[in-house]
């Protein structure tokens, strides 16, 4: 072999390994049937902060975990508001609910009191890192120059794809769905869980 069909030889391997690597480093999202990661984060009800657990949300029952991009956001808003609206008949079914997005926990803490969303129904957690959406194979998207939320300020956090889990109280993960994938709008996340639940 010559030195340049070597060369190219090597360049070309190289490249494969990347590529391989990269396809491997990819998220998978965890699917129906896997055991769901437990994990704690600051958390804000009604504008209050707190250490939200989910061991101990699943000790008393099934829990949404809802993943979504950004508070004061079009999908994201109207997906708290029907979570905001539906609470009590989730609360009959024993169910929890926990929403879980990029925003700092000052940025929560005014959304989740705030009577237009989350209404002081349920609480939303910070994972600023991405690391918990990492865990449910979620990859954390950098964030968008330019963007700002429906009171005109702008977004400087990344954004984890919309994706709902539902889990049971043993820990399963009983159903998983994705705006990205699954083409399901906001406030059916909603009423798709609910439904869910109610069977559990």
């Amino acid at each position: 072999m010559s030195k340049r069909n070597y060369r190219s030889f090597l360049l070309i391997s190289g490249f494969l390994l990347f590529l391989t690597q990269y396809s491997f480093a990819q998220s998978v999202i965890l699917s129906k049937g896997s055991t769901a990661p437990l994990f704690t984060a600051k958390a804000s009800l009604s504008g209050n902060e707190f250490d939200f657990s989910l061991k101990k949300a699943l000790a008393k029952g099934p829990v949404v975990l809802y993943f979504y991009p950004s508070a004061y956001t079009g999908g994201c808003d109207l997906e708290a508001h029907t979570f905001a609206e539906l609470k009590d008949t989730f609360t009959a079914a024993g169910a929890t609910i926990i929403g879980v997005s990029a925003d700092d926990i000052q940025r929560l803490k005014s959304f989740s009191a705030n009577p237009e969303y989350c209404a002081g129904k349920f609480p939303v957690a910070s994972d600023p890192g991405g690391e918990i959406a990492a865990t449910y194979g979620l990859a954390l998207k950098p964030p968008q120059p330019g963007v700002k939320d429906v009171r005109g300020e702008q977004v400087t956090h990344g954004f984890i794809p919309r994706t709902t889990f539902v889990i049971d109280k043993n820990d399963k993960i009983v159903a998983v769905f994705s705006s990205e994938t699954d083409h399901i709008a906001p406030d059916e996340h909603v009423k798709k869980s609910l439904a869910i639940v109610k069977e559990l």
